[in-house]
């Protein structure tokens, strides 16, 4: 019978709300931005929407950046719940995966940032706070930055829907609570 986590942390066999809570904003989030992304690069300047969704999309950034670092460092206090598959080649390929996948929201979210300031322009943030340029990065590069955010946010986009089907695999093939454990699911103990 499945019950509802209600632990805030971790433990060896399931996720705290937590950590769930990091995993479905972070991954709803950016999952919602690269459509996003690439409709704002579809915009011509007389748009309407050309002047605000840019802005829009980089303070969300900003906020995917604090999710991120706040989502790594509770992730170091917390136990990470042992891996549900046999099979020693799916738990290598699923850390590999994760690590490469914090990687890239590191780059984007880099990458992102030095589209914005290559000018020396400061990014802000919802009109809340601004995050200012580093002068010694501004050096008009908006290219090369944009096809390095470009690039990383579509290979993230691509392991992000391998990670998805690997998840529904564990859930419909392999049986095991994978999935639902993401959930918020406990099944036994």
């Amino acid at each position: 019978m499945a019950t509802t986590v209600t632990q805030l942390k971790n433990t060896t066999t399931h996720y705290g709300w937590v950590s769930i809570a990091f995993h479905w904003l972070m991954a709803l989030t950016i999952i919602g931005m690269y459509p996003f992304g690439l409709y704002i690069v579809s915009l011509g300047y007389y748009d309407p929407g050309y002047r605000i969704y840019p802005d829009l999309h980089r303070s969300i950034g900003v906020l995917v950046a604090f999710a991120w670092a706040l989502r790594l460092t509770w992730r170091l206090f917390n136990p990470r719940p042992v891996p549900l598959s046999p099979k020693p080649w799916e738990r290598m390929v699923g850390h590999i995966v994760h690590a490469v996948l914090y990687g890239l929201i590191a780059v984007v979210v880099a990458s992102g940032y030095l589209i914005t300031t290559a000018d020396g322009r400061s990014v802000d943030v919802f009109g809340w706070f601004s995050i200012p340029a580093i002068p010694a990065l501004a050096t008009r590069q908006e290219e090369l930055w944009g096809n390095v955010h470009f690039y990383a946010a579509t290979t993230m986009i691509v392991l992000v829907a391998l990670h998805m089907a690997a998840a529904l695999k564990h859930h419909f093939i392999n049986k095991d609570a994978t999935l639902t454990r993401m959930f918020g699911m406990k099944t036994g103990a």
